[in-house]
């Protein structure tokens, strides 16, 4: 049974949008059109690819979902070009777990793995002492600074685990892990805002203790100790996570937006 002119109509429409948000896509990746670009009036694009305003807009949506651009509307309406960033590829990944009803505990898992060999590619870098090993320290001290604050002391250790995992100088392992991690901190963040609430917070003693094994961690990054620093960072986050889940051990993993991140942070 074949399809009428009216399906098939659409369908077309589908595929030349298609076509545009290939196009966008590839000048937003390739940095054509630059994070907070406003792209031309929709009138504009229509004439430049030459297609119908229905296709343009499909378009646009497309890349709306991927986190792209966000399109305004109203009098002072348009498309804000996005940068492509870990927090979409976090919020993507995120989604896709939440479906399967994947514990939380099975990202920790993956983290326990995967963070460690980021510290120990940290260790490897020449250029370490010149660039990560400074930014590490100057982190540490911010939250030396906050260890009475829970909650802050917490959004700011969560800072020094993407650093490190940035620093890493593997730029697949910084898309790949950098997207997990953001997924946990989110998570992390959640339970430190509501347990610092409820004067549930771990006590100032575990905090320290924490401290500390930041403060060591980057000493062995600084002096190229790759298996010292891997093995620092797994049993590091091995405790932090006991300590985590053990409030809620069945907890499943729940995608946070990015924007629903950033509410958090403030």
């Amino acid at each position: 049974m074949g399809i009428g002119p009216e399906a098939r109509r659409r369908l077309g429409a589908r595929r030349t949008a298609e076509i545009v948000a290939d196009e966008l896509r590839r000048q937003i990746v390739e940095g054509q059109l630059a994070d907070g670009d406003l792209l031309p009036r929709q009138e504009v694009l229509v004439e430049q690819f030459g297609v119908s305003l229905v296709s343009l807009r499909e378009a646009l949506r497309i890349l709306e979902t991927e986190g792209l651009v966000s399109v305004r509307r109203g009098n002072r309406g348009g498309a804000v070009v996005h940068a492509p960033a870990k927090a979409n590829a976090a919020y993507m990944l995120g989604l896709l777990l939440q479906s399967d009803y994947v514990p939380l505990a099975d990202l920790g898992t993956a983290l326990q793995e995967l963070e460690p060999i980021c510290a120990a590619f940290a260790a490897r870098r020449p250029d370490r002492n010149e660039t990560l090993v400074p930014r590490l320290r100057e982190i540490n001290a911010e939250m030396a600074a906050n260890i009475t604050d829970g909650a802050r002391f917490t959004e700011i250790g969560g800072r020094f685990h993407d650093e490190l995992v940035r620093g890493c100088g593997n730029h697949t392992m910084t898309a790949v892990v950098g997207s997990l991690e953001t997924l946990w901190t989110g998570h992390l963040n959640w339970w430190a805002a509501e347990s610092a609430a409820k004067g549930e917070y771990p006590a100032l003693r575990r905090r320290r203790i924490a401290m500390n094994v930041h403060h060591k961690l980057v000493d062995a990054i600084e002096a190229g100790d790759t298996e010292r620093a891997r093995k620092l960072a797994a049993k590091h986050l091995a405790a932090t996570q006991a300590y985590f889940q053990g409030a809620d051990p069945e907890q499943r993993i729940v995608a946070l937006s990015p924007q629903a991140l950033a509410r958090r942070r403030h």
